[in-house]
């Protein structure tokens, strides 16, 4: 009975994962664009590691049985790392936003000087230690930390379901 429920797990943990990792950029990309809310430096930064992580993940999905072992651990290794540094950043963002620490200086309003012929300059700039929206005390910086780190929880289950296996089926 154990072995049929790990059986799958590898792959269900590791689709899981793509999903949940879709999702949260597709709703970073809908925030901004239908609901106005504009991205800083960081929150930028904090999407680098969907932008990598994801079509690295979407390969080993889609090549899950035709990938040598080793290849696909690697693989998973490298998508987790990529997420535990998108946990990273999404924690460091929301601890500048908390105050717990200075934020790079480029977003977080220290500037030294003004030039007043970048005002006809539109664009909406936000600084990192800006909270655009909070839901439960939580901002979406810290949102992405959870679930950045729920990602990296859901590979290492697909990890571990894989050497409970042996091998990929």
């Amino acid at each position: 009975m154990a072995a049929s429920i790990l059986h799958p797990l590898d792959k269900k943990s590791a689709g899981l994962a793509f999903v949940l990792g879709l999702v949260t950029i597709l709703a970073a990309w809908a925030s901004q664009i239908f609901g106005g809310l504009y991205p800083c430096e960081l929150c930028l930064e904090q999407r680098m590691a969907y932008y990598y992580g994801l079509p690295i993940l979407l390969a080993v999905l889609v090549t899950w049985n035709r990938l040598p072992l080793a290849v696909w651990y690697i693989a998973m290794a490298v998508v987790t790392a990529i997420f535990v540094w998108g946990a990273y950043m999404g924690a460091y963002h929301a601890g500048v936003e908390w105050g717990f620490w200075p934020g790079p200086t480029a977003c977080t309003g220290v500037g030294e000087s003004m030039d007043f012929d970048a005002l006809s300059n539109l664009t909406p700039v936000i600084g990192c230690d800006v909270v655009q929206f909070r839901f439960l005390g939580i901002s979406l910086a810290g949102y992405n930390a959870l679930i950045s780190l729920a990602i990296v929880a859901l590979l290492g289950l697909s990890m571990w379901a894989q050497a409970q296996r042996g091998k990929r089926g």
